[in-house]
């Protein structure tokens, strides 16, 4: 999650679908590859899965991520992330808190919490040492259901008052992400988008409409 604060380029915070079987570790591989460097994270997001299989499930993502030198985040699961050695964990409002995270994970670990649509949960967060927040849904998503809805001054805003740097979530597409990305995210945050499409056409489609949103501020 390297990120120069405020930089007017977002980069892409790729989020895995529910199914990392199979072929998906080169899927995973190409769609970092098409970014050319567009891509700083991906987020490892299983459910019901023992931790076991995860692990195993993790091991061939996270060492592809590692040699394109992008962040691997485990979703929710502080033990899972702590066993992997991850990069970081992101952390949902009811998955614990910031600072037992850090006493777990270390120093190092990236660790990012959701904040719906919350200048207030976003402030606790920073208060607490997270080292980035996340705003959303910002479009209705097919991916996860949302009862939170947030509107782009939440990141102007944002940008204005905190170095911290942001993540937008929830429904974005290439389509749709210019005001996000004008407004100053500094990760969006895409799964749908990406893995019901071809992979490295939608990277490349997001890097378009990135560097348009981005020229035009």
């Amino acid at each position: 999650m390297n990120h120069a604060a405020h930089s007017l380029r977002s980069q892409l915070y790729l989020i895995s679908p529910t199914d990392v079987s199979g072929s998906f570790p080169e899927r995973l591989r190409r769609a970092i590859d098409a970014g050319e460097g567009l891509v700083s994270a991906f987020q490892f997001r299983v459910k019901n899965i023992e931790q076991h299989e995860a692990a195993r499930l993790a091991a061939p993502l996270q060492k592809i991520c590692a040699e394109h030198d992008v962040g691997f985040i485990v979703n929710d699961d502080v033990a899972l992330a702590r066993r992997l050695g991850a990069d970081g964990v992101h952390l949902g409002q009811g998955d614990g808190s910031v600072r037992d995270a850090r006493e777990q994970l270390g120093e190092g670990a990236q660790i990012g919490v959701t904040c719906h649509n919350s200048r207030h949960l976003a402030m606790e967060a920073g208060d607490q040492g997270a080292d980035y927040v996340a705003f959303g849904a910002f479009f209705p998503s097919s991916t996860k259901v949302s009862e939170h809805r947030a509107e782009v001054e939440l990141l102007e805003f944002w940008q204005k008052l905190f170095e911290l740097p942001c993540v937008a979530i929830g429904g974005i597409t290439p389509a749709n992400c210019g005001p996000l990305v004008a407004s100053g995210a500094d990760f969006l945050a895409v799964s749908g988008a990406i893995w019901r499409a071809d992979e490295a056409a939608a990277v490349r489609d997001f890097a378009k409409a990135i560097n348009e949103a981005s020229s035009a501020g």
